[in-house]
């Protein structure tokens, strides 16, 4: 497999996860607007603790995408 098939299939893995990670963002921000005020104090800091490191890892994954997709024109 050449350089950059296996650069292009990295990529095309990588860009799964943002994905998977918005959806889950916004199930868990709709739960803590449905729910937290029902809910125990400690599952609500623990979903905003969530939200935030999955947002972060988000943004990190769609970052090394880009660089990973302006490495392409090296190749």
């Amino acid at each position: 497999m050449s350089r950059l098939d296996k650069a292009k299939e990295q990529i095309a893995y990588l860009k799964f996860w943002p994905g998977v990670m918005v959806v889950t963002d916004i199930s868990l921000v709709g739960w803590l607007v449905s729910s937290a005020d029902a809910a125990p104090a400690l599952k609500v800091l623990g979903a905003l603790v969530a939200v935030v490191v999955i947002t972060a890892a988000g943004f990190a994954v769609h970052r090394r995408v880009e660089r990973l997709i302006e490495a392409l024109e090296d190749l």
